[in-house]
């Protein structure tokens, strides 16, 4: 699926942007399912949802939600509940693209969907997703499909090229877990962010020890990315799945393996946080009947 020089730059840059990860209907399927949850969204004042398999809530609002101005930022494990995002999940291209970049035989972690709407203000803090979901070594890819276009305007995803190679920066202010780099390290790579941008059923493929955030949606445009993580199968989690789900660890392609390929570096591992996003841990508040999250 994918060329050598597109394979290169992968793993040259953390990052690789391609067309076409899904079909026009699978991409249609994916679109209106979330039309639907943000409607439903609206009749609610706090996050809702038939809980995920650790308890969660399916469904995550932004504290400036309203029926009016609906804020749903957040949807856990999708897969779960929805069989179009299962089917891209097993059977996209997006997923034979994975298969190339870390091997034939893969597996699934968890997937998600961030979601800003217009004028909501939804942002994320520099982070490396190998911070939340450590393995064994770090062959996995976070994909995030474009459900929308992504613009400069409507909060694209801002990465930093090469940083994948350097340290593991800890999510820690002492003992308490933010869920973000240190603002001294955000600001010190702020000057030399790439700003993702592509057409709606496109992805960008991420490593996962690439640093990346992004800003809050100032346009008129949604900005929707559906977010799986998949890993080769030798990588073994290091520590409880922060998005625990009954899906986890499913062969994708290829065969499972007993064998944990190991590599040698010092981890710092997570909390499992309880709160229904991690955009809650970041310190942004959910919406709730008493505004607190």
């Amino acid at each position: 699926m994918l060329s050598d020089a597109q394979m290169n730059q992968f793993w040259r840059d953390g990052y690789l942007v391609a067309p076409d990860a899904v079909t026009p209907a699978q991409l249609e399927a994916l679109r209106g399912e979330v039309a639907g949850w943000v409607e439903e969204s609206r009749q609610h004042i706090a996050p809702f949802g038939l809980p995920t398999l650790d308890g969660r809530p399916r469904f995550d609002m932004g504290e400036e939600h309203s029926a009016a101005h609906p804020a749903l930022r957040r949807i856990n494990n999708p897969s779960d509940i929805s069989d179009a995002y299962m089917d891209v999940v097993k059977s996209s291209a997006m997923t034979d693209m994975v298969a190339d970049l870390v091997g034939p035989d893969l597996k699934f972690h968890h997937c998600k969907i961030n979601l800003k709407l217009p004028g909501t203000n939804t942002e994320v803090g520099y982070h490396q997703d190998f911070a939340y979901t450590p393995h064994t070594n770090d062959d996995l890819v976070t994909c995030l499909l474009m459900l929308d276009d992504m613009t400069r305007d409507n909060g694209c995803l801002k990465v930093i090229a090469g940083s994948h190679k350097g340290p593991l920066y800890s999510l820690y202010d002492g003992e308490r877990f933010t869920g973000a780099v240190a603002p001294a390290v955000e600001q010190q790579f702020k000057p030399v962010e790439i700003a993702i941008t592509g057409r709606a059923g496109s992805v960008c493929f991420m490593h996962t020890c690439l640093l990346h955030g992004s800003d809050a949606n100032r346009s008129t445009k949604s900005r929707g990315l559906y977010i799986c993580v998949l890993s080769a199968a030798d990588a073994f989690p290091l520590s409880k799945n922060v998005m625990a789900n009954p899906n986890e660890g499913m062969i994708l392609r290829g065969h499972p393996t007993r064998m944990a390929r190991l590599v040698a570096r010092d981890i710092e591992l997570p909390i499992a946080y309880k709160q229904a996003s991690f955009f809650v841990v970041q310190g942004q508040r959910s919406a709730s009947a008493g505004g607190r999250a």
